[in-house]
């Protein structure tokens, strides 16, 4: 066999297992084309989690009294809603920003800076909302869906809205101090992962794959989140939670 017929033949077995891995690596979720990419990311996280910021969390919860925990989550979520409050607003919802402006308005005031939440206990409901939701509702694609590193699932255009919404984030533009300001967060993200101490064990006993399992729950619940649903609005959709990364 000469030399250019081996090439040949070199080449064309280098072509089948080229096609034969592009066949093994196909995205299962058309929306998730860098899945191969994204699961690593995700198993990184997921290391990440369970050596470090599990553990802290539920020392956090099982050590820190009730009432403490309760009035951190409090006083971030009563920033959260500021912050919802002009997202509602410019998704052109006067029901869910006159109700969440209410909430802020009530919790800062009754509830000494947020610390206790006075306006869910009269009745005051919470819309929850941010910039990736605000473009998703005006028409902006999610694009592909991702994984960040440390921040978890994500699309391109929530991507985009997380960076708007931590640049305009008020315990980062507001304090001062950069000893409080890095400890309070990282307080808020203790907090707010031993939110979810208990279910992720659960989701682990019944999710066959987590990964797609996480994916699809985060893109159906954001979509939900930007669709339009009330008044002379299209209403095929309805209000979404920010939830972990949610978020978040």
């Amino acid at each position: 066999m000469s030399l250019s017929r081996r090439l040949m033949c070199v080449l064309a077995m280098l072509a089948l297992l080229a096609q034969a891995a592009c066949a093994t690596n196909k995205p299962t979720n058309p929306q998730d084309p860098f899945e191969t990419t994204n699961r690593r990311i995700s198993d990184f996280n997921d290391k990440v989690d369970e050596n470090v910021l599990r553990p802290v969390a539920v020392g956090y919860k099982n050590n820190v009294p009730e009432f403490v925990q309760k009035g951190v989550n409090n006083f971030f979520g009563n920033l959260r809603d500021i912050w919802s409050t002009l997202n509602n607003g410019l998704q052109a919802k006067p029901m869910e920003t006159a109700e969440t402006g209410l909430r802020v308005a009530v919790n800062s005031v009754f509830g000494i800076y947020g610390l206790f939440d006075v306006a869910t206990m009269v009745g005051i409901q919470r819309h929850t909302a941010d910039f990736g939701q605000t473009l998703g509702y005006w028409g902006v694609s999610p694009g592909p869906y991702v994984v960040l590193p440390l921040l978890g699932p994500s699309t391109v255009r929530d991507t985009a809205g997380f960076a708007v919404d931590n640049r305009y984030d008020l315990w980062r533009t507001e304090v001062d101090s950069v000893g409080l300001r890095y400890g309070g967060s990282a307080l808020r993200l203790v907090d707010k992962r031993a939110g979810f101490v208990g279910m992720d064990k659960s989701m682990n006993e019944v999710a066959l794959d987590k990964y797609a399992f996480m994916r699809d729950a985060y893109l159906q619940r954001r979509k939900a989140a930007t669709q339009r649903k009330s008044g002379n609005q299209d209403s095929d959709g309805d209000d979404g939670d920010d939830g972990i990364r949610n978020d978040q």
